[in-house]
C-alpha cells in the first residue's frame, strides 16, 4: 500500500504543480501548533503566480467577494452553494453571501467556471480599468570600450522591433556626466546634462527638465479612451516606439564613448548612483503607479559620487569576500544604503529596475543587488556585451508566449487568504512588503513577514515565491479528523496588453493528529520542494549570518528530520532507513551545502549575489538543477542516460554533459578526447563516433535555446583547464586521498583501462561519508 500510496502522492503533486503552479512542502497538514514546529521542514509552498497555463477560460467579469469586511475571500470551488436559494458559504470564515444579481440563472447544471474543480486557478480581466501602455526606460553606460559599446547599440536597435509598438521609450546615458536625451522628432539631438557626483530628488529632477506638475495632469490625461490622444508630460523623453524609432535608432548610432580622458592607472568616472537615481526620479514624476522597466546597462563599477563602489585608482582593487569579511571595504554599505533607497522608491511606484553587467571585473551587483530583488527585475551577469551569453539572454527579455502575447507582466502584488487555524509567516523572493497587517498574518516572520501581502513590480512566468505558514491551533484543540485547510493566493497584475487582470489560486489540504497519524503526514512529504524551500530560507540567512553558522544550522535541520521520520534502533548506524519520498533529501543538502549559493571561496561577491538573486526567482524544476546539477552520460554501449554526479561517473570511453543551470558543460574522458584529437571522426569508417560526438552538443543547443538568463557553454577534454567546472560539483567518492585505500588504481573488467575513475583533488567529504556521519549522528542518544 505505502509504494501504491507514494506513486499517487507524485502525481497528485505533479498534477497540482500543473494546475495551480504550486508545491507544498507538506501535503497533509499537521492539527497543531506543537506538531508543526516539530515537523523540522516548515509547512510552505512555492508558488508560481502567473505559472503559464494555455486552459485558463477568460472571464471578462469581476471577482465574487466574501461580504464579511474582515475576510473578503474570492469565490471558488471549495465554497459550498446553495442553488435554491442563490446563496454561498465562504470556506475561509463561513460568512453566507447571496449571489450578485447576475448569477440569477445558475444551477447545478449551469455553473459558473469560479466553483467548477479543474478552475482551482482561475483568472479575471477587470474591463472597467484602464489600459496603460508598458514604459521602458534605456540607462546606458559608455565607458566602455569601442567593441562592446558597438555590440550593446546593435542590441538595443534591434530591441525597438521586439517592443509593443504602443509602449514608451526613453533613454539615458552616462559617464563622468549623465545626459537625459530628448527624442523630439525635430532631427536635432538635444539632452540635458547633470553632473555625476551630485544625488537629486524627484523634484529637483522635475523642475529641472520641466515636466509638468507631478502626477496630477497626467492622471486626468489618461482618462477612459484618451490613452494616447493627449500629450503626457513626460513627451519630449518618454516617446511612443512608433514614433520615435528611426530617432532613436539614429541617436543609439551616434553615442559616442564617454569623452572624459582617463589617466593611466586610472578607471574611467563612472556616475551609476547618479544616472539610475534620476531614471527613478523621472520615471517617478511621470508615470507613477504604471507599468515601467528603468534597464541598466553597466559595464563597469560607479566610480564617483552616490552608489560609488571603487575609487578610480586601478591600484585599490573591488572589495573581495575576504575584504567585506575583514570590513575593509569603506565604499560599501554607503553605496548599499543608496541603491538599496533607490530599490524602494521603484518598488513603491510600481517599477522594475532591470540590471544587465557585462564586464571582466565587478561592477558592484553586491551593492545593486536590492535594485532588482526589491522590484522584480533581471539581473544579468556576462563578461562582455559582445557575448551570444548577452544578446540571446536580452533577446528572451521580450520572449512570448503561445499565444502571442508578451511574457512580462507589471505592478503585480500578491495577496494570501488563510482559513482561521494557519497563518502566513513571510515570503522570499523578489518582492517586497506591503505591510498590510490583518487576521492572517502570523507572529513569527520568515522572510519578509508581518504582512499578508507583497508586490512584485516587475512578474514573469517563471518568478516563484517561497510563502511560509504556521499553523496556530493549540495542542489541547486540535482540528478535528478530516477537515481540510484552505488557501487563497490573489494575485493583481497589468498584462503586457495593459489590462489589469487577477488570477486567484485556492488549494485545501488535509489536516491530520501527528501524534498518532504521523505516517500520512510522512506520506505527503515533497523532498524537491522542502529542499528548494530550505536552500531560499539559508540564502536569506547567509545574508546577515556568518557562512558557518548557516551551513551548522542546515545540518541540525538534516539531523533532526532524520531523528524524527528516519527508521532506525538505538545508536545502531547501519538499521537506519528513509522512506522513498526522504531518500533524496540527504543527497539535496549535500550538494546544496557544497554550492556557490553558500560556499564563497573561488567566487566574487557580485557573483554570489548573481546566483542567490536567480535562485530566488526561479521555479522548483531550475531550483533543483542549480543545487544539484544533472548529469548525462553518452557511450558507445547505448543511449544517453542520466548518472550519479559522482566521480564514478567520470570515465575514459564516456562523454558527460552537466546542467548546473549556469553553465552548460560537455566533458570529453581520456579514451575519446585522444580520438578527437587524432580525427577519427572526419573518418567515413568511424560515422558512429562522429554521431557520438554530436549527441551531446545537440542535446545542450536544446537547453541553450530556451533557458533565461543563457547559461553559459563548456567544452573542455579530461585534464583540460575547464574540467574544473565538473570537478567541482560531483560528489568526490574517489579523491587523492582515498584513492589508494580501495587498493589502487581502479580497472573496468576486461578493458585493460589503466584508471577508470578520475581522482578529484580535495579535501570535501564525499556524500558516502557525509551520509556515515549523518546516520551515527542521528540514531546516537546522545545527540
Amino acid at each position: 500500500m505505502a509504494k501504491n500510496r507514494m506513486a499517487t502522492y507524485q502525481e497528485f503533486i505533479q498534477q497540482n504543480e500543473d494546475r495551480d503552479g504550486i508545491r507544498f512542502s507538506w501535503n497533509v497538514w499537521p492539527s497543531s501548533r506543537l506538531e508543526a514546529t516539530r515537523m523540522v521542514v516548515p509547512l510552505g509552498c512555492l508558488f508560481t503566480p502567473l505559472k503559464e497555463r494555455t486552459d485558463l477560460p477568460p472571464i471578462q467579469y469581476d471577482p465574487v467577494l466574501c461580504t464579511r469586511p474582515t475576510c473578503r475571500a474570492i469565490l471558488n470551488p471549495y465554497c459550498q452553494v446553495d442553488y435554491r436559494a442563490k446563496i454561498w458559504s465562504c470556506n475561509f470564515c463561513f460568512q453566507r453571501n447571496p449571489f450578485p444579481p447576475q448569477y440569477a440563472a445558475i444551477s447545478e447544471q449551469h455553473q459558473p467556471a469560479e466553483i467548477i474543480p479543474q478552475f482551482s486557478t482561475i483568472e479575471y480581466t477587470i474591463t472597467r480599468a484602464t489600459c496603460s501602455p508598458p514604459v521602458f526606460l534605456i540607462v546606458l553606460d559608455t565607458c566602455m570600450d569601442e567593441e562592446d559599446l558597438q555590440a550593446l547599440k546593435e542590441s538595443l536597435q534591434m530591441s525597438l522591433s521586439l517592443l509593443p509598438p504602443n509602449a514608451l521609450i526613453g533613454l539615458i546615458t552616462y559617464g563622468k556626466m549623465v545626459q537625459v536625451h530628448e527624442l523630439g522628432c525635430e532631427g536635432c539631438s538635444k539632452s540635458y546634462v547633470f553632473r555625476g557626483t551630485k544625488d537629486l530628488t524627484a523634484k529637483q529632477v522635475q523642475e529641472m527638465l520641466g515636466i509638468g506638475r507631478g502626477g496630477l495632469p497626467q492622471q486626468q490625461a489618461r482618462g477612459p479612451g484618451t490613452s494616447q490622444q493627449q500629450p503626457l508630460p513626460s513627451n519630449r523623453f518618454l516617446q511612443p516606439v512608433h514614433k520615435c524609432d528611426m530617432n532613436l535608432t539614429d541617436l543609439l548610432g551616434e553615442l559616442q564613448r564617454d569623452p572624459w580622458p582617463v589617466a593611466q592607472g586610472k578607471r574611467p568616472l563612472r556616475s551609476t548612483g547618479v544616472a539610475l537615481s534620476i531614471a527613478v526620479g523621472l520615471l517617478e514624476c511621470t508615470f507613477p503607479n504604471t507599468g515601467a522597466r528603468i534597464m541598466l546597462f553597466a559595464g563597469g563599477a560607479c566610480t564617483q559620487g552616490p552608489g560609488m563602489v571603487v575609487g578610480d585608482e586601478l591600484k585599490y582593487p573591488i572589495r573581495s569576500h575576504h575584504d567585506i569579511e575583514k570590513d575593509n571595504c569603506k565604499f560599501m554599505k554607503k553605496a548599499m544604503k543608496h541603491f538599496e533607497a533607490l530599490a524602494n522608491r521603484a518598488a513603491n511606484n510600481g517599477h522594475v529596475i532591470d540590471i544587465y553587467s557585462c564586464a571582466l571585473d565587478q561592477t558592484g551587483l553586491h551593492e545593486m543587488k536590492f535594485c532588482p530583488r526589491y522590484t522584480g527585475g533581471h539581473m544579468m551577469m556576462a563578461d562582455s556585451f559582445n557575448t551570444s551569453l548577452f544578446k540571446q539572454t536580452f533577446q528572451r527579455v521580450f520572449a512570448k508566449d503561445v499565444k502571442g502575447e508578451y511574457k512580462m507582466a507589471f505592478g503585480a502584488s500578491l495577496e494570501v487568504k488563510t482559513s482561521r487555524e494557519l497563518k502566513v509567516s513571510g515570503a522570499i523572493g523578489p518582492c517586497v512588503s506591503l505591510g498590510v497587517k490583518g487576521p492572517c498574518v502570523a507572529d513569527t516572520e520568515m522572510g519578509l513577514g508581518g504582512t499578508s501581502q507583497w508586490k512584485m513590480c516587475g512578474l514573469y512566468s517563471n518568478n516563484t515565491l517561497g510563502l511560509f505558514f504556521e499553523v496556530v491551533n493549540q495542542h489541547n484543540a486540535p482540528i478535528p479528523q478530516g477537515g481540510r485547510g484552505y488557501i487563497q493566493f490573489i494575485t493583481q497584475y497589468q498584462h503586457s496588453s495593459g489590462q489589469r487582470r487577477v488570477r486567484v489560486t485556492t488549494v485545501a489540504r488535509n489536516w491530520a493528529d501527528a501524534s498518532n497519524n504521523i505516517q500520512h503526514i510522512a506520506a505527503g512529504f515533497d523532498q524537491e520542494a522542502s529542499a528548494v524551500m530550505m536552500a531560499r530560507i539559508a540564502v536569506y540567512r547567509a545574508e546577515t549570518d556568518d557562512g558557518p553558522d548557516v551551513l551548522r544550522w542546515l545540518d541540525r535541520m538534516l539531523i533532526r528530520l532524520c531523528q524524527k521520520f528516519g527508521d532506525y534502533h538505538k545508536d545502531d548506524p547501519n538499521s537506519f532507513r528513509f522512506s522513498e519520498n526522504f531518500s533524496l533529501y540527504p543527497q539535496f543538502m549535500f550538494h546544496l551545502r557544497r554550492s556557490q549559493f553558500l560556499q564563497v571561496f573561488n567566487n566574487s561577491p557580485d557573483e554570489t549575489s548573481y546566483y542567490r538573486h536567480i535562485l530566488n526567482v526561479e521555479d522548483l524544476t531550475q531550483s533543483l538543477i542549480m543545487i544539484q546539477p544533472i548529469l548525462y552520460a553518452y557511450s558507445f554501449s547505448g543511449t544517453p542516460e542520466p548518472v550519479l554526479l559522482d566521480t564514478s561517473s567520470i570515465q575514459p570511453d564516456r562523454i558527460l554533459l552537466m546542467d548546473t543551470f549556469f553553465q552548460i558543460v560537455i566533458y570529453h574522458g581520456e579514451t575519446i578526447a585522444q580520438w578527437r584529437k587524432q580525427g577519427y571522426h572526419e573518418l567515413p569508417e568511424y560515422e558512429n563516433f562522429k554521431q557520438l560526438l554530436q549527441a551531446p552538443v545537440d542535446d545542450a543547443q536544446e537547453i541553450l535555446q530556451t533557458r533565461f538568463p543563457m547559461p553559459r557553454y563548456i567544452d573542455t577534454d579530461a585534464g583540460g583547464s575547464q574540467a574544473r567546472f565538473l570537478l567541482s560539483r560531483v560528489n568526490p567518492s574517489m579523491t587523492h586521498n582515498n584513492m589508494y585505500a580501495w587498493g589502487g588504481p581502479v580497472t573496468v573488467a576486461g578493458d585493460g583501462a589503466q584508471d577508470a575513475n578520475a581522482a578529484v583533488l580535495t579535501d570535501d567529504v564525499s556524500l558516502q561519508v557525509f551520509m556515515e556521519h549523518l546516520k551515527k549522528l542521528a540514531v546516537s542518544t546522545s545527540s
